[in-house]
């Protein structure tokens, strides 16, 4: 059994909204409890827009039992068709995530009867509002969240088994059913990290000199997610024409291992360039002496389907196959070079700050 930061505050909040229930003398804490529950978010921005939400859900569901109650009594069918009514009105103004929290609101104060049912009700909407407030607090000091430590690790992470995968998919090494799982996961973990992107985005800074290094960061991560994807739509063509890629030219299946071995690694050395670990000049394959320019990679191919047409040997050499490896190659070589760019810009400019968080954590 996992449990997560998120898990944790979950209690916590549950229980700090207990104790100021308590602390205030609020009757029926347990519907404090309950909005804590519903309040907590997985980050901080989130968490401000929910208490926005929520205290304009709980607004309107407190008004609208409150003249249910005074209209029609607290009979089981008004608080029906208040529920109705509040529905209605949180789907109007685009609150639907306040929805449940609201309804919550509703029953708690239309239960309530007597002659001081405004005050009660008044009093249940304060101890729905405490938890809520409570859930924001908690959310805000107990563990806060660090999505750019937890985006940099999973693309790391990512990256080092697609690289691990299409080193073997190249050699024609991986047995086919392996790969084959390794790939859907793999496309699944690559799922996760546009959720972590979209978190950490949704990170505010409160000083203008973060603020451009956040835009900066944003721009590298973003690139570095796509070179990642480019990466995986890579193995997926070398695990799709495995056959086509074993039945090529010995010199060209060389020629095509050697090039992606030169992109994996500096693929490898772009992330550590990024955290400070690596001087520039160190991952700058493509000026290397062996590597082929790709005017050069397509002059080959081109003689290849022609040596291929003159011994009459398609079978054997299938070149639309071929082009859909070399395109992917092509294309991932393109973006890692523009990877590169983004992070000597970023390193120019912000080259003294440190990435102590990335340091820390994963080196």
């Amino acid at each position: 059994m996992k449990l997560g930061a998120r898990v944790f505050k979950t209690g916590v909040a549950i229980i700090f909204a207990l104790f100021l229930s308590e602390l205030l003398h609020l009757p029926s804490p347990v519907f404090a409890g309950i909005a804590a529950i519903f309040a907590i978010q997985p980050s901080i921005y989130r968490s401000y827009l929910s208490i926005l939400e929520q205290i304009q859900g709980n607004l309107i569901g407190a008004a609208v039992a409150v003249i249910f109650g005074l209209l029609f009594g607290h009979h089981i069918v008004a608080i029906g068709m208040a529920a109705i009514i509040v529905i209605g009105l949180m789907m109007k103004f685009n609150l639907e995530k306040s929805v449940t929290l609201a309804l919550v609101t509703v029953v708690a104060i239309m239960e309530i009867q007597g002659d001081d049912f405004l005050m009660f009700g008044l009093i249940r909407f304060a101890t729905v509002m405490v938890g809520v407030f409570a859930a924001f607090i908690v959310n805000l000091v107990f563990i806060p969240p660090r999505y750019e430590v937890k985006l940099f690790k999973t693309i790391n992470a990512l990256q080092d088994d697609i690289i691990r995968w299409t080193r073997l998919a190249v050699r024609q090494a991986s047995e086919h059913t392996s790969t084959k799982m390794a790939l859907k996961k793999l496309t699944a973990r690559m799922s996760d990290i546009y959720t972590l992107y979209d978190f950490y985005k949704e990170e505010r800074r409160y000083f203008r000199n973060q603020k451009f290094v956040k835009a900066r960061k944003l721009v590298v991560y973003r690139q570095m997610i796509i070179t990642s994807k480019k990466s995986l739509e890579l193995l997926q063509r070398l695990h799709k024409h495995e056959n086509e890629l074993s039945n090529l030219p010995e010199q060209f299946r060389l020629m095509i291992q050697e090039r992606l071995d030169f992109l994996l690694t500096y693929h490898e050395q772009l992330l550590l360039k990024y955290t400070g670990k690596l001087k520039p000049e160190h991952s700058q394959w493509m000026q290397h002496e062996e590597y082929l320019q790709r005017n050069e990679v397509m002059e080959i191919f081109i003689k290849q389907i022609a040596l291929a047409q003159e011994l009459e040997d398609e079978e054997e050499f299938s070149s639309y196959h071929l082009l859909y490896i070399l395109s992917r190659i092509l294309d991932y070589e393109e973006n890692l070079e523009h990877l590169d760019t983004l992070i000597v810009s970023y390193r120019s400019y912000h080259g003294k700050e440190k990435n102590v968080d990335l340091e820390e954590e994963f080196y």
